[in-house]
């Protein structure tokens, strides 16, 4: 029997690079064309499963379908992904000193259509960051296009007190509840 084929509903090179470190390396990369605009009074929580699950069931494709979220989320407020400097200093201002929580969502669309979905939390905490350290940062432009305008996996690491939950999970793709919807699925993950 063939191993099961895997598409990844993803243009993220960093959720590729995650899944990589599994094993898998999936059969093609087709990014969802999706609205993400957040329904209003919508919860981060429920956003970033319904994220996960509509980019799963965008790819049309007779095997796998393996789609994620992820959302920063201070409180009830979902943190956009940075487009803008200004974006990217507010998210920044807003975090600063404070407790934020990453919901990493996936979702993996089966071949018969069902849907298993996974949810990792984690919360994560900046230092007070002083005005020198934002305008670095925001030098450095990895805040372009992520969610609350940071990269843990670049420099603004340097600048996080602490992690509770899964380091992947902030990157984009947890790993440990991916490896149990892929695992599930059939695939050889030893």
């Amino acid at each position: 029997m063939s191993a099961p084929k895997l598409i990844l509903a993803s243009a993220s090179p960093r959720r590729r690079e995650l899944l990589a470190r599994l094993g898998i390396e999936p059969a093609a990369i087709v990014p969802a064309d999706i609205d993400e605009t957040p329904h209003k009074g919508e919860l981060p929580h429920d956003y970033a499963v319904r994220m996960a699950r509509e980019k799963a069931e965008a790819v049309v494709f007779k095997g796998y379908v393996l789609a994620g979220d992820t959302v920063v989320a201070v409180g009830r407020r979902i943190l956009p992904k940075a487009e803008s400097e200004a974006s990217a200093r507010h998210c920044l201002d807003l975090m600063s000193g404070r407790r934020h929580h990453v919901l990493s969502a996936i979702a993996l669309r089966h071949p018969d259509g069902t849907l298993r979905e996974r949810m990792s939390e984690t919360a994560v905490r900046f230092k007070r960051l002083s005005e020198e350290e934002i305008a670095t940062y925001l030098s450095t432009r990895e805040w372009h296009g992520k969610a609350g305008g940071y990269a843990i996996q670049g420099t603004a690491e340097g600048l996080i007190a602490w992690i509770r939950g899964s380091h992947s999970g902030v990157v984009g793709l947890p790993l440990f509840e991916t490896r149990a919807l892929l695992k599930a699925a059939g695939f050889d993950l030893g």
